[in-house]
C-alpha cells in the first residue's frame, strides 16, 4: 500500500475544503510535524497539531524545542493548531500567533480529561463552565482573521448528570452561534476518560440536533472499519482518528478506500512498513534533532510494530533505540526481507 490522495466524501471546516471525512485529532504529546506530515502522505485529509497551552504559545521565545512545538511544514496544510488554558484573555495572542506561524485552523480544547488539566481549569473542566466557555470561544473569533475557522473540541459532557447535559448543550449551540466553523465531540464523559465505550448514539443525536452545522465525532477509531460505521451510524459530517492513528497512519487509507466502496486495502508489507519507518524518523531528526527523535520515537515504533508479523520481537527491539544507528540496525534487522503485514487488532487491547 502507498500513500494516496485520491477522493472520497468530502468535509468543510468553514472555508477550508477537505477531500475526505477523515482526519487525524490533537494528540498531546505525538502529533508533532513529522507525525502530522506521515498521516497527511498516507490519506488523512487535514491534521491538528499537539494541543497547546496558550501562555505557552503566547512566550514561547527562541528555544529550538518549544519552536518545533510550533512548526508547520509546507506540505500539510491544510493544518489546525489546538490551544488550551483557563483565562479568557490569554487565547487571543496565543491564537494569533499560531495563525502567524501558518495554522489554517484554530481549535480550542474544551475535552481533555487529565487530571492535572482539569485542577488548572483547563480541557474538560470548561464543560462546567459555559460562560467562560463562551467567553473564550467569542474572544478567538474576533482575535483571528475572518477567514481563518475557529473550531472546539468537545466531549459529551463532564459526567452523566443532567447539569453536564444542559452544559453541554449551552457550549454547543452559543459556540455556533459565536462564529465557530465545526465542533468535534468525543462520545465519552470527561470523569470517563478512555474507560469504557465512546457513546455513539449521543454523537447522533449531537448530529440530528445540529442539522447543517459540520459535526466531526470521535472516539473508538481504531480501524478503517470503524470510522466508516461511525459515519454511517450517526450521520456525523467526519471523523477524527486519535489513538487509533499512532503508529498507524495506513488507517487514513484504508478508510478512503472503503468510503469509495473498494475492497479493503490490505495491511502493509514489511517492505512498505520500513519505508513509513524511515521517513517518520527523518521527519523526527529534522524536527528535534537525534537525541530527542530517539526518544520521541520510541512510542511510535512500539505501535508501528503491531503490524509486524514478529511484533513481540520488534517492539521489543524498538524500546533500546536511541539514536540513528540504533533505529537502521532494528530496520535492517527486521524490515529488510519483505512479507505480508499483519492485522493487529485481534490481540491488542485498544480500550487502555
Amino acid at each position: 500500500m502507498t500513500p494516496v490522495a485520491g477522493a472520497a466524501p468530502t468535509l468543510s471546516i468553514g472555508g477550508v475544503q477537505l477531500d475526505a471525512p477523515v482526519v487525524q485529532a490533537a494528540l498531546a504529546g505525538y502529533s508533532d510535524r513529522a507525525m502530522r506530515v506521515i498521516a497527511r502522505r498516507y490519506g488523512a485529509a487535514y491534521s491538528l497539531g499537539e494541543v497547546l497551552l496558550d501562555q505557552f504559545v503566547a512566550t514561547v521565545g527562541t528555544n529550538r524545542r518549544n519552536l518545533a512545538r510550533l512548526a508547520v511544514a509546507d506540505d500539510e496544510h491544510p493544518v489546525g493548531g489546538q490551544l488550551m488554558g483557563a483565562n479568557p484573555d490569554d487565547f487571543p495572542p496565543a491564537a494569533r500567533r499560531l495563525v502567524a506561524e501558518g495554522y489554517d485552523v484554530i481549535d480550542i480544547n474544551f475535552g481533555c480529561p487529565v487530571k492535572k488539566v482539569l485542577g488548572r481549569c483547563r480541557g474538560g473542566f470548561l464543560l462546567s463552565q459555559p460562560q467562560t466557555a463562551l467567553e473564550i470561544v467569542e474572544k478567538v473569533r474576533t482575535a483571528v482573521p475572518p477567514h481563518v475557522p475557529v473550531t472546539l473540541k468537545m466531549r459529551r459532557g463532564l459526567d452523566d448528570s443532567p447539569r453536564s447535559a444542559d452544559n453541554f448543550w449551552a457550549i454547543f449551540d452559543g459556540a455556533f452561534a459565536r462564529g465557530v466553523a465545526a465542533i468535534t465531540v468525543h462520545g465519552r464523559t470527561v470523569q470517563q476518560k478512555y474507560v469504557g465505550p465512546s457513546n455513539w448514539d449521543f454523537l447522533a443525536a449531537v448530529k440530528r440536533h445540529a442539522g447543517s452545522r459540520t459535526v466531526i465525532g470521535s472516539g473508538d477509531l481504531f480501524s478503517a472499519e470503524a470510522c466508516v460505521a461511525m459515519l454511517d451510524r450517526t450521520g456525523v459530517d467526519g471523523v477524527s482518528v486519535a489513538r487509533g492513528a499512532i503508529g498507524n497512519p495506513w488507517i487514513f487509507a484504508q478508510t478512503r478506500a472503503l468510503l469509495l466502496g473498494s475492497p479493503a486495502l490490505a495491511w502493509p508489507t514489511i517492505r512498505e512498513q520500513r519505508e513509513a519507518l524511515r521517513d517518520h524518523w527523518q521527519l523526527a531528526v529534522a524536527l528535534h534533532g537525534e537525541q530527542l527523535a530517539g526518544r520521541t520515537m520510541r512510542k511510535f515504533a512500539i505501535k508501528y510494530a503491531r503490524v509486524h508479523p514478529d511484533f513481540l520481537a520488534v517492539r521489543d527491539a524498538f524500546i533500546g533505540v536511541k539514536v540513528n544507528a540504533d533505529w537502521q540496525a532494528v530496520l535492517d534487522r527486521f524490515y529488510s526481507a519483505d512479507g505480508p503485514g499483519r492485522d493487529p487488532a485481534t490481540d491488542v487491547d485498544e480500550t487502555v
